[in-house]
C-alpha cells in the first residue's frame, strides 16, 4: 500500500486520545507536546472532544477518529499516548472516511490496534510518534525521533535507521514538574544484533506491540488470512509490562501454529524495555532480560520460520530514542550490508 500523503508547514493535525486520556491527568506535559508540534514541526494541533476526557466511551473515541479523518482540513492524526482498551474502539469505526482520505496516523503500543485496523482496510500509517511520550519528553526531543517524524510528515525518500549511541528505558514521574525539563539517564546502546543476515528484503511492514498483536490474534476480528502477510516485514516490540521470555515465545509459537509466523522473510525487533516504575533492576539484569527475549524470538523462528532473517536492538519501541517507522509502507532490510532503510 502507498504511504500516506505528505503535509506542508502550517497544516492542521488532529491530536486525539483513542486509548487513555493522558492529557487530562498530565495537562502540562500534553501542552508541552502541543507547543513542540507548533514550534518544531510548524503544524497546528487540533484537539477533539475526548482528547482530555477521562473515561470517554469507546464509541465517543471512535467518533473523534472518524471526525478527524472526515475533516479535509486535518492532514495527519497523532495519538497522545497508548493505554489498554483501544481494541474496544475498533467495532465502532466506519472504514469509509479512512479510505476516502488516508492521512497519516502516528502511534504505537496500544495504538497497534488502530494501525493494524488501518492496514486491514488498505491504509498505511506510522509506528511511533505518540505526542506525550516523545514530543513531550523532558529536556528536548530526541534527534532520531524528530528526523524520522519530519521524514514521515513532509518528505518523500529514504532514511537510514541507524544504531543509536545511547538509549534509556527509565521512566520519570510525570507528576514531578522536573519531568518537563529533565531527561532520563542513558546508557550505551548495545547496537544491532543480526541473525541469518544473508539477503535483502524490501517489503511492507506489519506487526507492532507484541502484546497487542496477540490480542488481535485472539479476538480474530481484525486479522486477514495468513497468506495476505506473505513477504511482509514483521515489526515486534514489547511494552513496560515487561513480558517474560516465555510469554514472548508463547505468543510467537501461537502465531506459528496459525501459519502466520512463516509468512515473514524478515523480522525487526525493537530494543526491549527492561524496567518500569515498579521494577528498576541493575543494567546487567536488564541486558539479560533483553538477551532472554531475543533467545525466545530465535527459538520461535527456529521452530516455525528457520530461514527468516532477523535484526534485534532497533530503537522503535518503548525505549528512547524512538525512530518512526512505516506501518504498511515499505522498508528495506539489507542483511549483507547490515543496513535498515525506511522508505518514506
Amino acid at each position: 500500500m502507498d504511504n500516506p500523503p505528505k503535509l506542508k508547514k502550517g497544516d492542521r493535525v488532529a491530536v486525539v486520545s483513542p486509548s487513555w486520556a493522558g492529557p487530562a491527568v498530565y495537562p502540562a506535559l500534553h501542552d508541552l507536546s502541543l507547543q513542540r508540534i507548533r514550534e518544531l514541526l510548524e503544524l497546528e494541533p487540533v484537539e477533539f472532544p475526548t482528547t482530555r476526557q477521562p473515561g470517554a466511551s469507546a464509541a465517543a473515541r471512535a467518533a473523534d477518529l472518524m471526525a478527524a479523518y472526515a475533516d479535509p482540513s486535518i492532514r495527519a492524526v497523532f495519538a497522545t499516548i497508548g493505554g489498554d482498551d483501544q481494541i474496544t474502539v475498533l467495532p465502532h469505526l466506519d472504514p469509509a472516511p479512512f479510505r476516502a482520505d488516508p492521512k497519516p496516523y502516528f502511534g504505537y503500543s496500544d495504538n497497534t490496534n488502530l494501525l493494524n485496523w488501518l492496514w486491514l482496510h488498505g491504509v498505511a500509517g506510522y509506528h511511533g510518534g505518540s505526542t506525550m511520550v516523545h514530543l513531550g519528553r523532558g529536556g528536548s526531543v530526541d534527534p532520531e525521533h524528530l528526523i524520522s517524524l519530519r521524514a514521515a510528515l513532509f518528505e518523500t525518500g529514504d532514511l537510514a535507521i541507524t544504531e543509536v549511541p545511547a538509549f534509556t528505558d527509565e521512566e520519570l514521574s510525570w507528576a514531578d514538574p522536573a519531568s518537563l525539563t529533565t531527561a532520563a539517564p542513558r546508557v550505551a546502546s548495545p547496537g544491532f544484533v543480526w541473525h541469518r543476515a544473508d539477503r535483502v528484503v524490501t517489503a511492507p511492514t506489519w506487526g507492532g506491540s507484541l502484546e497487542i498483536v496477540s490480542w488481535n490474534l485472539a479476538a480474530n476480528r481484525w486479522i486477514k488470512p495468513v497468506e495476505d502477510y506473505a513477504g511482509s516485514i514483521l515489526l515486534l516490540e514489547t511494552s513496560e509490562e515487561l513480558p517474560s521470555a516465555e510469554s514472548v515465545f508463547r505468543v510467537l509459537r501461537n502465531a506459528g501454529e496459525r501459519g502466520l509466523l512463516e509468512q515473514f522473510p524478515a523480522v525487526v525487533v525493537a530494543t526491549a524495555k527492561a524496567s518500569n516504575r515498579e521494577s528498576r533492576p541493575p543494567q546487567s539484569e536488564r541486558a539479560k532480560f533483553r538477551d532472554d527475549q531475543r533467545d525466545a524470538v530465535l527459538k520461535a523462528l527456529a521452530a516455525y520460520n528457520p530461514s527468516a532473517m532477523a535484526v534485534f536492538g532497533v530503537d522503535f519501541g518503548h525505549t528512547a530514542p524512538q525512530w518512526i517507522l512505516p506501518y504498511g509502507g515499505r522498508m528495506t532490510i539489507d542483511g549483507p550490508a547490515r543496513t535498515i532503510i525506511a522508505h518514506f
